[in-house]
């Protein structure tokens, strides 16, 4: 596939899967494959709400090489043949990556979310390469996850416009999860130069700004729990309906803040979407340690919340 063809399948609202587990943290397929349904039947799954396993908010990063496979051939099993699955990879030298990515493709992903090389504390040339070997290698799509936050010196290490556009003949390379870097001189609005040429997809939560830029997605962490609001919100932004997409944004995240702030308080790592489903009787399970699970209490606290939202299954 061309890169005209990915970027048709790799945008609109990105959906990170959380990763069901039993009691014991041990991966629960049975309960990938139910949960793979209900988010296909929910409308998510296409074009524009492709489905993303083994991100960082799936616990991706905290999955040994044998478990990541068998949670992307149960979610491709599970969903239906049209349905579009992107697979995170975790952040490797190139050639462990491009195997992973091979083995990602024969999978069944049609794409690739991948971490810019920041444990190698790449430069731009660094990065160009990086990118470009993986390219060559495989026939699905990238998205670059453009991961600053974990380099050393983000106004050498962060993704680049120029870089970006040195990248306009690795044809698999698609989108790019944006955000700006503070204290540097790259700007969110940069992405203006390359938005005609790869689907720019906001990690920053300015969607409405990144469409206006000509952006093409954006991340939320509340898709996976209630599909209808994030692809309400597409549907708006499509439209140009920006005042009112931003209107729903916050109204969201006027209700939902409070609570997620005060649970990320007490424990790091991705909880809060787990603690939010269960709270909507749709559970996934607990993180792994050193994350805590959400308390009943918490929970409790999440069902007066949704419910103020109006968000039921």
């Amino acid at each position: 596939m061309n890169r005209e063809e990915l970027k048709t399948m790799i945008g609109g609202c990105i959906v990170t899967l959380p990763t069901p587990m039993d009691d014991d943290f041990n991966i629960d397929l049975a309960r990938t494959t139910e949960m793979t349904k209900w988010w296909v039947e929910k409308g998510l799954g296409t074009g524009t709400s492709p489905l993303k396993t083994s991100a960082a908010m799936g616990e991706g990063p905290d999955m040994s090489d044998d478990e990541w496979p068998h949670l992307l051939r149960t979610v491709v099993r599970a969903a239906t043949p049209d349905t579009k699955v992107i697979c995170a990879l975790k952040t490797k030298n190139t050639l462990h990556t491009i195997a992973d990515a091979k083995r990602a493709q024969d999978l069944g992903a049609i794409g690739l979310q991948i971490d810019i090389p920041f444990m190698h504390h790449a430069n731009q040339d660094d990065i160009v390469r990086f990118f470009t070997d993986i390219s060559d290698a495989i026939d699905i799509g990238i998205m670059i996850y453009n991961t600053h936050w974990f380099s050393s010196d983000p106004a050498v290490e962060a993704m680049r416009a120029e870089t970006m556009l040195r990248l306009k003949d690795a044809g698999q390379v698609v989108a790019v999860k944006w955000s700006a870097p503070e204290g540097t001189d790259i700007d969110f609005d940069d992405m203006t130069k390359f938005s005609d040429v790869f689907n720019v997809i906001d990690n920053s939560g300015q969607p409405v700004r990144n469409h206006k830029n000509g952006g093409r997605g954006y991340i939320s962490p509340w898709i996976a729990a209630y599909p209808a609001h994030d692809l309400k919100v597409w549907d708006l932004l499509e439209a140009g309906k920006y005042d009112e997409a931003q209107a729903e944004k916050d109204r969201v995240g006027s209700i939902m803040g409070p609570w997620a702030a005060k649970t990320g308080a007490k424990s790091g790592g991705y909880r809060q979407v787990k603690g939010i489903m269960a709270a909507m009787d749709n559970p996934v399970g607990p993180p792994r340690p050193p994350t805590l699970p959400c308390s009943e209490d918490e929970i409790a606290e999440a069902r007066v919340v949704v419910q103020e939202l109006g968000w039921t299954i």
